[in-house]
């Protein structure tokens, strides 16, 4: 790749660097004064008790967790999974374009373990 008066690589991800920053860090000061996070858990079966007040719950969990850090736990780890999943997929669909177009011209070399 040549540099003739274009975007280098290495500026282009500072610059994407610096992006991500500024989005993470903006909403620490540009919010509502004396707001709070709430999480959306709460607010459906609210508005639907004031909206509808005679409707009746027709299902409810099997299990709950026993309390809300143990219910981020297993978000988070069900987020932390399916990142996994999806990284895995998209590194071998990328390793199976790179066999089929000939890029791959040596193996690594297999790994033997001596005892």
């Amino acid at each position: 790749m040549t540099n003739d008066g274009k975007w280098s690589i290495k500026r282009i991800n500072i610059v994407l660097l610096l992006l991500v920053i500024v989005i993470t860090v903006a909403p620490f000061f540009f919010h509502p004064k004396g707001s709070e996070f709430g999480g959306a858990d709460d607010q459906g079966p609210d508005l639907i008790q004031k909206e509808h007040p005679s409707y009746q719950v027709w299902f409810k969990p099997i299990w709950e967790p026993p309390s809300r850090e143990i219910e981020s736990l297993l978000f988070a780890l069900q987020a932390g999974i399916g990142a996994g999943v999806i990284g895995y997929i998209l590194g071998y669909l990328k390793a199976k374009r790179v066999y089929i177009r000939g890029e791959l011209t040596q193996l690594p070399p297999e790994r033997t373990t001596s005892t």
